[in-house]
Formats: structure tokens, sequence, C-alpha cells
């Protein structure tokens, strides 16, 4: 059976929201932002530093970290988050923001834990959709040795159902029904096996 589509609405009044950067008028913005979306508690920060005693102290619903502070970089805060605190806390969904869509960036993002990355200047729409995609995400949270964090495949799995893809490869996670019948052991035999070829 489907899961219903994400609503197109949230109520995040409840919510409680920290938002981390160094740039005053970034932080301002993306305040404003968040007031628009309805989100009465917003907790900011303009260091890293402060922004671990604010997840030392109290339960947050998300996180906004721009990549690059000057004293803890988003990513090292990401990787501290997902390794050194206990459950819940480390589960917190956090939203890297960046100024630069590299892709070295992105997969850096990627690999230290963040849900998702969103690059600036940027837009309420942008955001409210990454924050919708969070409340539908029903990604597997790993943990292993070299990698605390959602499950970096979502490329693989596609954005949640209902949800629109990033990319033009992105594939539903909802599989359907098979469109053919399955390959006989025969016919799957003869596809490994190794055919000779003449040059």
């Amino acid at each position: 059976m489907a899961r219903p589509a994400t609503p197109d609405r949230v109520n995040l009044a409840r919510s409680t929201v920290l938002l981390v950067d160094h740039n005053p008028k970034s932080l301002d913005m993306l305040s404003s932002i968040f007031h628009g979306f309805g989100v009465k508690e917003q907790i900011k920060r303009d260091a890293s530093a402060a922004a671990v005693e604010v997840v030392k102290a109290r339960e947050l619903d998300l996180i906004l970290i721009d990549c690059s502070m000057p004293d803890m970089d988003g990513y090292d805060f990401i990787r501290w988050l997902r390794r050194e605190t206990n459950a819940p806390v480390r589960y917190t969904p956090v939203i890297m923001l960046t100024g630069h869509a590299a892709q070295s960036k992105v997969h850096k993002s990627r690999d230290c834990g963040a849900s998702f990355v969103v690059t600036k200047p940027l837009t309420p729409s942008v955001l409210l959709q990454r924050v919708l995609w969070l409340a539908g995400d029903e990604r597997e949270f790993v943990e292993c040795e070299t990698y605390v964090g959602p499950d970096r495949r979502v490329r693989n799995f596609g954005p949640p159902v209902g949800m629109p893809g990033r990319r033009s490869g992105d594939l539903s996670e909802h599989v359907g029904a098979a469109s053919e019948a399955n390959m006989d052991q025969s016919e799957i035999d003869m596809l490994m096996k190794p055919m000779k070829v003449s040059i």
C-alpha cells in the first residue's frame, strides 16, 4: 500500500529551530523566512561553539548551519552532532547552507551526515520544499565506523512518494508492479556465461 503524499502544508508553530550563521544579515534573513513559516521558537547563534551549547541544553526539531563557520565549520559541527551526542539528539535533521554548489561541497556535506544541502542565496520556496521533504523522509539512519547520519543513497532511492525530485534522473522509491515477467534461471545463467568474441 502506498504511503500518503506529503502534505503541502505543515504546522511548524510548535517547532524549535536552531539557526547558525556567522553573517548577521544572513542570520536575520534566515530567521525572517522561518518566521514566515510560522516557527515561533527560533534560536539564533553566530558561532558553532555557541550552537554546541544549545544542542547540549535542549531538544531541537531542525538545525540549519552555514558550512563556513569560522570557529568550527558546519562539517565539523555535524560530525560532532552525529558522533558525540546521544539519541535522539544525534538524529536531529540538519540542513547545511553553502554559498557554492560545487560537487565537492555537496559530497562533503553528505559525508559528514547532513540531511540536505541548500545553496545561498536562499529562497523561501526552496527551504520550505526541503522542510516538507524532511517531514516525509523515511531514510534509515546509518551508524558505522566511517559514517553516522541519514542513508546517503537518497539518489538511488529517490524523493519521498509524492515529492518531486531535485534532479531529472531521480526516481521515486515507490517501485510499483512488475512490468514484465521475471526471467527464468536459464536466461539469467546465459547472461552470466562468458562469451567468446571474434575481433
